[in-house]
């Protein structure tokens, strides 16, 4: 058997707030253990939500509610930037002092660090009322695609069964997906606002989505070999949780690739050939 060996030290922060000094691992896991099946519920019902106001908005118009959108993504922009900036420096401080494996196999994220642990949990349950993008897309009658409520689906499945199994390689996930949603929101709110960013901010977007899910195939094969090579004990993450990982995480990679394709590449040559018609 091989030992995890758990640093005792938190990462240094230059300041420690009392609800993430005061963090307790042991009841958060215990509240999801017990309700990530709810999950199930939750997903049934945004679907039959979201696909019953877009039946309803058929015949309608859309709804501007540029002011509630404005104030929805500056929200979640600043909760993802913070989210970010707590989780990071545990993530940087492993991959230091302990390496990719310790990064990988050990839970020291959420049992070891309070703070990185305070805002770990923030990330799994805020997979609940980000479905709520959903809602805006549908009311403002804008194109719903498949990638969006798949990937919101599958998100809050798969954070709260792996919060239950207490996974090790989720700190990489949820930094990555903290530091994307920080640029994605506040893409978002300056488009609500009215700002028109260049179109090169939302390529590098999309391109930052398509590199985390690269490394999210990575960290998985990654895990994979450490747990085929040090058995059972080695990593604390099982095989299905990285079976589940996995077939997630390369299903966005072909869905965002495809997305990026089709909306600058091809778009792109769309718009070439028929400016080229039009000068014939």
């Amino acid at each position: 058997m091989v030992r995890l060996m758990m640093y005792p030290e938190p990462s240094n922060y230059s300041y420690v707030f009392d609800f993430e000094e005061n963090f307790h691992y042991e009841w958060t896991r215990e509240w999801m253990t017990e309700n990530w099946t709810n999950g199930f519920y939750y997903c049934t019902i945004y679907a039959m939500l979201v696909f019953g106001l877009r039946r309803m908005m058929r015949d309608r118009a859309g709804f501007r509610l540029k002011g509630l959108l404005v104030l929805w993504n500056v929200m979640l922009a600043t909760f993802s930037l913070v989210g970010f900036a707590r989780t990071a420096p545990e993530l940087f401080r492993v991959l230091n002092k302990y390496g990719l494996h310790h990064s990988v196999c050990v839970t020291s994220y959420v049992e070891d660090d309070p703070v990185s642990g305070f805002w770990s949990w923030l990330f799994v349950l805020s997979k609940l009322p980000e479905l709520g993008d959903t809602i805006f897309i549908v009311l403002r009658k804008q194109p719903l695609i498949f990638l969006h409520w798949y990937h919101h689906i599958t998100v809050l499945l798969y954070t709260w069964f792996s919060y239950m199994e207490f996974t090790s390689s989720a700190r990489w996930f949820i930094v990555m997906n903290y530091s994307v949603h920080s640029m994605m929101y506040t893409y978002y709110a300056a488009r609500a606002m009215g700002y028109r960013p260049p179109k090169q901010v939302s390529m590098f977007i999309t391109a930052s989505q398509l590199t985390q899910m690269l490394i999210g195939c990575f960290i998985n094969y990654t895990t994979y070999g450490y747990l085929k090579s040090g058995g059972p004990h080695s990593c604390r993450v099982s095989k299905l949780n990285i079976t589940l990982s996995s077939a997630m995480y390369f299903s966005y990679l072909l869905l965002f690739a495809r997305f990026f394709y089709n909306a600058y590449l091809n778009k792109g040559r769309v718009s070439a050939s028929k400016k080229s018609s039009k000068q014939h």
